[in-house]
């Protein structure tokens, strides 16, 4: 509730503000000691907490406090305005009206204070200022937008002085049949009879008051229907009956459009609404009113306090009945659908957990639910539970595991365990069950706390050839998720133990595609531990499966993890190169990289990092007719191309197999000495670094491919995980018989920051290579002397507090640098 805005003016405040005339000050002085009388009376009705409890009461008191808050401004703001006084009388009859609606509201006061409200109300209605001489005939506008134009007020005054001479006969009529104008003035008169209290109940019956008022509410403006409802409001607060007369469908769905009408409109309507709650029809009739409770919930997070408070109110009397906690649910509000599932009958606890599995819910609403405890009760429905409740309890919580914060609340709920009993039991009632209890596994096995449950893994195992295709499918994804964890790898030993893979390779011909590409991940997976292992158990055969679905397969998953596998095969087992080279699976994999962009196929991080992977089987250095075939058929841009577009992981595979082609370079140039050469070499072929002419396709030359700039750039980037492979591809350039031409070629790309950051940052492995290159460099002077002393303090903290391994090599470039003197206190 807003505080009270009636404190007293000083004579010194009035006066600094009535700046126009002595007149202008005695009528300021007038208004303000007025403003005073209204202080004793507010502080009076806020302490009586019954009194305020009513909601026509507070909205009354609300009201008049705004009035009170507009006239301070007034005060403040118009000490230079040419028509103050006008403006106060204004400012005088609007305090009127809105005590007058807290002496109409406030029927339990005592009776001390209701005279007090009604002397001080007929003082205000009776309200008259000195006006001065040098005031201007046309009067300014009042200070708030809600009171409108200058014609607006004149025509409200108009309206409000006419309303003397109408009689309740006229009101009736005007309400009935008036037009816009009409109405407003019946209005002003059905307000002035009910604050002077003339009327009886018997009269408001009579008459049709309530019926006549709900009928305008429909069609009339927007500054008559806030009247009307507030009206409405009073009316409601003085007996049951006239609350009866307002419950009607139709009266009800009028204000229910007024929830979707301007701030003020719906905070009254919403106050009203709730204040009929208390006829138990209503509360059934409002929440089959369209759009009611999707308004409500919008209120309740909205920013209207009051309104807010009403509309949160409201939904709780509305919540008894299920169907409405149900459209709640649907609107986004699952206080009243948790509160039945904890605390509902059983049917109205199947109710809830049905809708959970049936809404389509964000993932906001699933962390709302969530938060707000469903995921306990319905684990207690599925473990407790008959056939039905279990089931609908299973379908809920599946819904609600989509979301990764509810999935811990499933573990810490003790849930595993039962859903493995379940997946075990051959009880034919409970089989319906099992789809969504793998599907849950499947979801829950995302977090490694699942880890907790030891031999998971294996009972999953157990499980694969007892299983419909769907439950294989949930239990492969369950399986994959377990063995991905980082803390694993003493369960992935226990399933290779426990014959996975055996028990993987009947679906790498599986019609059902889903579960052949959930065990091809799983493949992967254990192939990336003990690819020998694999390899032993994996035949010709079922490597050429392997090849057939990366040759056939329209999925880019599937296409992944089976090069993903091939991809982890151990070099050195020629039996796989062997036979990845009959089934033409190169062509095949550069038509993958290269079509990527002009298919539907889109490529992904990992598809290139799996083909990255196995490029490096095709490039090995020591097979130099498969690194020309791999040439010709183009790898080597793809490569370069990875460097620069590639994850981390896809550019140090590059950068891999770029420096395992390119420590063929030097022999495979021609050299321009040579007298055997048939054909003159172009100018551009010739290459500075080889001294020599290369053509990428037949020297597979990292400078002629336009490698170097992109390498060094990985290296000035944070990520370190590509240091060792591209310093790998850089240091083929300073071979003992080119190390001249390939530092001062490197050097000219701006190679020296980068090793810089490397030594700076790297692992010490990279630190041993860039040291080892950075050597190279500097047996060129010009070198030194341009980046020796950047590089002072680098080498000597790496000598102070590096690894004991870089020790000798950091000695051996100091010393290039004249900085290790024999007694040296850098080591």
């Amino acid at each position: 509730m807003q505080t009270c805005e009636s404190r007293s003016f000083s004579e010194e405040e009035v006066a600094s503000l009535a700046n126009n005339s002595e007149s202008d000050k005695e009528g300021f002085t007038e208004f303000a000691l007025l403003l005073d009388k209204f202080t004793p009376i507010l502080i009076e009705l806020k302490e009586n907490g019954k009194v305020m409890d009513r909601p026509p009461v507070r909205a009354a008191v609300d009201s008049l406090e705004n009035e009170l808050r507009r006239a301070k401004e007034l005060i403040k703001s118009t000490g230079n305005s040419k028509s103050p006084i006008k403006q106060m009388e204004y400012m005088t009859q609007d305090l009127g009206r809105s005590l007058g609606l807290v002496l109409f509201a406030s029927i339990d006061v005592s009776r001390e204070i209701k005279e007090k409200v009604s002397a001080l109300h007929k003082e205000l209605m009776s309200a008259k200022f000195i006006t001065s001489l040098s005031t201007s005939p046309c009067p300014s506008p009042r200070p708030s937008q809600e009171y409108g134009s200058v014609s607006e007020m004149d025509s409200e005054r108009e309206i409000e002085e006419e309303t003397v001479t109408l009689s309740t006969e006229d009101v009736v009529l005007q309400l009935k049949y008036g037009n816009d104008e009409e109405f407003k003035l019946a209005l002003w008169g059905l307000r002035d009879i009910i604050n002077d209290q003339s009327i009886d109940k018997e009269w408001i019956n009579n008459e049709g008051v309530i019926p006549i008022l709900f009928n305008r509410l429909g069609s009339s403006k927007p500054r008559s229907r806030l009247t009307i409802i507030q009206m409405l409001r009073i009316l409601a607060s003085v007996n049951t009956e006239n609350k009866e007369k307002m419950a009607d469908v139709g009266s009800l769905s009028l204000l229910v459009k007024s929830l979707t009408r301007d701030v003020d409109e719906r905070r009254e309507a919403v106050g009203l609404l709730l204040e009929l709650t208390e006829i138990s029809a209503v509360q059934r009739r409002i929440g089959r009113i369209q759009g009611c409770i999707v308004m409500l919930v919008s209120m309740l997070n909205g920013d209207d306090p009051t309104a807010c408070h009403d509309a949160g109110k409201l939904l709780v009397a509305l919540s008894n009945n299920t169907q409405n906690a149900l459209h709640m649910a649907e609107a986004g509000y699952f206080k009243p659908l948790v509160r039945y599932l904890k605390e509902g009958s059983d049917m109205g606890k199947i109710l809830m957990a049905t809708a959970i599995s049936r809404i389509e819910l964000t993932d906001q609403s699933r962390a709302s639910l969530g938060e707000e405890g469903a995921i306990e009760p319905l684990v207690k429905m599925f473990k407790t539970g008959k056939l039905e409740a279990k089931l609908s309890a299973l379908n809920a919580l599946q819904n609600l595991s989509m979301l990764t914060e509810n999935i811990q609340r499933l573990i810490s709920s003790g849930i595993v365990v039962p859903l493995l009993q379940l997946l075990f039991s051959v009880t034919s009632v409970l089989m319906t069950l099992r789809e969504p209890a793998s599907a849950i596994l499947a979801r829950i096995a995302q977090s490694e706390s699942i880890l907790v449950n030891k031999d998971v893994a294996q009972q999953m195992l157990s499980l694969l050839n007892l299983s419909s295709p769907v439950i294989q499918f949930h239990l492969l994804q369950a399986l994959n998720s377990i063995a991905s964890h980082s803390r694993a790898s003493k369960v992935r030993k226990k399933m290779e133990e426990s014959g996975a893979v055996q028990l993987l390779l009947p679906f790498l011909t599986e019609s059902n595609l889903k579960n052949r590409t959930a065990a091809l991940n799983l493949l992967y997976t254990l192939s990336k531990d003990s690819p020998e292992e694999l390899m032993e158990q994996l035949g010709e055969y079922q490597l050429n499966n392997i090849v057939n679905i990366i040759c056939s397969s329209t999925s880019e998953g599937e296409k992944a993890a089976a090069i993903g596998i091939l991809s982890n095969f151990p070099i050195s087992k020629k039996k796989a190169t062997d036979v990845l080279k009959k089934s033409n699976l190169l062509p095949i994999l550069v038509s993958i990289m290269s079509s990527s962009e002009s298919t539907s196929m889109p490529r992904t991080n990992w598809l290139m990092e799996c083909i990255a992977g196995l490029f490096i089987r095709f490039t090995v250095a020591s097979d130099k007719k498969l690194q020309l075939l791999s040439a010709e058929l183009g790898v080597i841009p793809l490569l370069v191309k990875l460097l620069s577009s590639g994850s981390v992981v896809a550019k140090c595979r590059a950068a891999t197999s770029l420096a395992q082609l390119s420590q063929n370079s030097l022999a495979l140039r021609k050299s321009r000495k040579s007298r055997w050469t048939c054909i003159p070499h172009s100018a551009e072929a010739f290459c500075e670094v080889h001294d020599g002419y290369c053509i990428v396709k037949n020297t597979f030359c990292l400078v002629k491919a336009g490698a170097v700039s992109p390498l060094i750039k990985i290296l000035e980037r944070e990520e370190r995980e590509a240091d060792e492979a591209v310093l790998d591809a850089l240091a083929t350039l300073l071979q003992d018989e080119i190390w001249e031409n390939g530092s001062n070629y490197i050097a000219r790309m701006s190679v020296f920051q980068a090793i810089i950051k490397v030594l700076e940052s790297g692992n010490v492995k990279a630190q041993e290579k860039a040291l080892w290159i950075l050597e190279r460099i500097f047996r060129i002077e010009e070198h030194r002397t341009q980046y020796g002393e950047s590089a002072q303090v680098v080498l000597i903290d790496l000598a102070q507090n590096g690894d004991p391994r870089l020790k000798s090599l950091v000695a051996k470039v100091l010393a290039q640098l004249e900085l290790l003197q024999p007694q040296s206190s850098y080591f």
